[in-house]
Order: C-alpha cells, then sequence, then structure tokens
C-alpha cells in the first residue's frame, strides 16, 4: 500500500494531523485521499509566519546521483565564485598596466558589478527554475561567459573591460549560479549543510587557482593569452556542469508571480535578507584590496600577488568545515560567530604590516568563507522546497546591491583618506552590524538563544 506523506522541511510548524483509528481501515484509495487532503489543509491552515508545509519524497541525501550533482554544482561554483574571486589579482594589475590612468575605485565598479550580477539574476532564473525551465537558461549562460571570456582578451579601454568582464561574465555567473543551490534541496535535506559545504570549496579550488594562473600566464604569455586559456578552462568546466546537474522533483506551480511579498512577513526571514545586503557592503573588501595594498603595508617580493590564493585556501577550510558542523548545530549558529570574525579581520587588516599578512588572509579566508558557503542553507529552510527558487531569489537580489556598492565605497574612502585605515573601519562595521542580525534572526525563529538552526 502506498500513501503520500506529508514531510516537514521547515523550521517551525506543527505536528502532523493524527489520524484515528476509523483511518486505519479505510480502502487504500481512501487512505490516500484522506492523507493528502490533511497536508493541504495543514498548509492552508498555517500562519504567515510559519513555514509552509510541503508534501514530497524522502530526500535521497546520499547515493551516486546525488553526489554526481554535488560534483555539478563545484563546477559551477569553481566557473563562477571562484573566478569572479580572482577579481583582486585583475585590480592590481589594471591598475598599474591596463588601465593605469583610471582610479582604484573606477575600476573596482567593473569587480562590483560582477560581484553584484553573480546574484542579482536570482530572482527571475530561481522562479524559471521552480516552473522547471533550468538547461536552457544554464547551457545559454555557458555560451555567453565563455564568448565574454574570450572577448576580454581583447579589450584595451575601460567601458570594453565594463562591458564585457562586468556585465557579461558576471550575469551569465548569475544566471549558472542562481539555481543550483535550488538543485541541492531536490536532493539534500538532513546532510543538506555538508553537500553545500562541499560546493563551496569548487569557489576556493577557482579562487586559490585562478589568481595564481593569472600571475604566471600574464607573465609567460601576456594578458590576452591568459584570457583565452581561462576561456577553454570555463569551457571545460561549465560542459561539466551542464552534464551532470539534474533536477529531481517535477516543477511546480506555485501561486503567485515572481515575487512573494508575504515571506516578508516572515521577521527572521526580513532580518537574514537584510543581513545579507549589510555583510556584502564589506565582505569583497578585503578581496578585492589585500593585493594592492600590500606594498604599502611592507610587502615586497612576489607574495602580494598570491594572497587572494592563500585567502581563497583558508576559504576552503571555512567553508567545508562550517558545512559539517552546520549539519550539526544548524547553519546559523556556525554563521554568526564566523561572521563576527571576518568583521574583527577586516578591522585588522589595514594596520598589519609585512609577512603578518599572511595569518590574516588565511583567517579572514576561513570566516568569511564559512558565511559564504552557507549562505543559501537558512534560506532553504525558512519555507517549502517548492518555493525554494523564488524565496532564495529574492534574497539574492536584494544582497546583490550590497555587493554592488561596497567594493566602490571602499575605493572612494581609499581615495579621499589616502590609505586603507578608515576602509578597514568601514568594512569592518558593515560586517559585524550583519553578525549581530544574523543573531537577531536566530533569536526569532528560534524564540531564545537555545536551539539548532
Amino acid at each position: 500500500m502506498s500513501a503520500t506523506v506529508c514531510n516537514h522541511d521547515g523550521l517551525t510548524g506543527g505536528r502532523p494531523a493524527s489520524l484515528d483509528r476509523s483511518t486505519l481501515h479505510r480502502e487504500p484509495s481512501e487512505l490516500d485521499a484522506y492523507l493528502e487532503k490533511k497536508c493541504d489543509v495543514a498548509a492552508e491552515d498555517a500562519v504567515p509566519e510559519a513555514v509552509p508545509l510541503h508534501c514530497e519524497d524522502d530526500f535521497p541525501d546520499g547515493g551516486l546521483q546525488a553526489w554526481l550533482v554535488v560534483v555539478g554544482a563545484m563546477c559551477v561554483t569553481f566557473s563562477t565564485f571562484g573566478y569572479v574571486n580572482t577579481w583582486g589579482a585583475f585590480q592590481e594589475y589594471y591598475e598599474n598596466v591596463m588601465l593605469p590612468d583610471s582610479s582604484p575605485s573606477t575600476i573596482a565598479w567593473i569587480g562590483s558589478i560582477q560581484y553584484s550580477l553573480v546574484f542579482l539574476p536570482a530572482l527571475v532564473v530561481g522562479r524559471l527554475f521552480d516552473l522547471g525551465h533550468f538547461r536552457y537558461p544554464l547551457s545559454a549562460a555557458t555560451v555567453l561567459m565563455v564568448v565574454c571570456t574570450f572577448l576580454t582578451a581583447e579589450c584595451t579601454q575601460y567601458w570594453q573591460f565594463l562591458l564585457c568582464q562586468g556585465f557579461g561574465i558576471g550575469l551569465s555567473s548569475g544566471i549558472i549560479f542562481g539555481p543550483t543551490m535550488g538543485i541541492v534541496a531536490h536532493w539534500f535535506k538532513k546532510k543538506r549543510s555538508t553537500a553545500l559545504g562541499v560546493i563551496a570549496c569548487g569557489s576556493s579550488v577557482g579562487g586559490t587557482a585562478f589568481p595564481i594562473a593569472f600571475r604566471n600566464l600574464s607573465v609567460s604569455v601576456g594578458f590576452k593569452w591568459t584570457m583565452r586559456i581561462f576561456g577553454f578552462i570555463l569551457l571545460c568546466s561549465l560542459g561539466a556542469a551542464n552534464i551532470l546537474l539534474k533536477r529531481r522533483l517535477p516543477p511546480t506551480h506555485v501561486s503567485g508571480g515572481l515575487l512573494n511579498l508575504k515571506q516578508f512577513r516572515m521577521p527572521a526571514y526580513s532580518v537574514y535578507t537584510a543581513s545579507g545586503f549589510v555583510a556584502f557592503l564589506g565582505l569583497y573588501t578585503v578581496l578585492t584590496y589585500i593585493d594592492a595594498s600590500a606594498p604599502s603595508q611592507g610587502v615586497t617580493g612576489d607574495l602580494p600577488f598570491y594572497l587572494i590564493s592563500i585567502a581563497n585556501v583558508g576559504s576552503g577550510f571555512g567553508r567545508l568545515a562550517s558545512g559539517f558542523a552546520a549539519d550539526r548545530v544548524g547553519p546559523l549558529t556556525v554563521m554568526t560567530p564566523f561572521t563576527l570574525l571576518a568583521g574583527v579581520l577586516t578591522f585588522i587588516w589595514p594596520f598589519v604590516r609585512g609577512y603578518s599578512l599572511i595569518p590574516v588572509a588565511i583567517i579572514y579566508g576561513a570566516s568569511s568563507g564559512a558565511f559564504a558557503g552557507l549562505l543559501a542553507a537558512p534560506m532553504m529552510a525558512f519555507g517549502d522546497t517548492a518555493d525554494v527558487g523564488r524565496r532564495t531569489g529574492m534574497f539574492m537580489t536584494i544582497l546583490s546591491f550590497g555587493a554592488l556598492a561596497g567594493p566602490p565605497i571602499s575605493g572612494a574612502i581609499n581615495t579621499a583618506s589616502g590609505g586603507y585605515k578608515a576602509v578597514g573601519v568601514y568594512a569592518g562595521s558593515s560586517i559585524m552590524l550583519a553578525s549581530a542580525m544574523l543573531f537577531t534572526s536566530r533569536y526569532l525563529v528560534l524564540g531564545g538563544i537555545r536551539g539548532k538552526i
């Protein structure tokens, strides 16, 4: 006898409706209908602040197909976040070689547009994902990203870099990355944070490898062939992602359009969304400017060119460890102290001199990586899996404006103050405020400070 089971895929909500003894003597078809009706009634009766219920089969939480999806998602984070997180190396190179007549703040707009567009398209592609449209946007964005990388090799003027690298690569990265976290929600539940931590390691691998490759290739084969080689690497990694990523659950037709504004009736969701915006006002500052600031902090030789890679090595450890820990104590419980630590390291960064920048880069990478790696984990738990794409899309679209504004604001502060100390104070304050908001969101869900979330 088969029956539809009503599962809870969220943090709150009432217990499953119990069945009376007479129910057990019904015919199978009647029992199925009864259970389905109970699920529908439970979902309709939920208060606005409660997380909705969702009726679906059990999650695999493992197996060959599920882990192949994880590998495909790692290829995505390698090619999107890993590639975009290389911007600090590009920033330093453009300031000194390609665009010496442009100010650091002006050049930083290229990177900040990249950062923001990784998140901004999530509102549209997340909704398309919920409706079953995933394969074609992924393929089209893959082509766009590879083409824009090859075109960047031919750029010589600021507006050309802004168009190809800022808008082209940024937009394609966002279309590719947006639905990837939704696919993970199809395959994992109990081990979801672990899967997200493993996936996030792809970003660290890319963020480590691309800057080192850029530094060495730009010297040996020149800028043009460096970008062409990057294009071929992306063609391979994104080609693998197109093959391995696969939906498990059928498309859903949740009522409403592009937005689900009722979600903001849940205070925890609203505070968490605001924390993402505030965090990204400062989170990318160190990754953008640590290479450029190193010479003024007494770092000589080739080391400044490798600080981004060093930070991304630390990020890999932070992402992986935080994923395992989050499955045991909850993602917000892990994210909050690590985000606070990232804020402290951002304060410290401009005051450190010489080789002391190495441990700062490693610890900052680990702490910021824990935040970035678990970014989507609480979002998927704030509601029903059927609406995860739209809900996560609204969140990422809002935080994208923080990612857009953060590096240029830091660059303007640097220009106005003539150094990076005021930059560290600004960015560190933003990140620490975000940590307080994460704690508030956790408190609102649990109704106290104890509990797993």
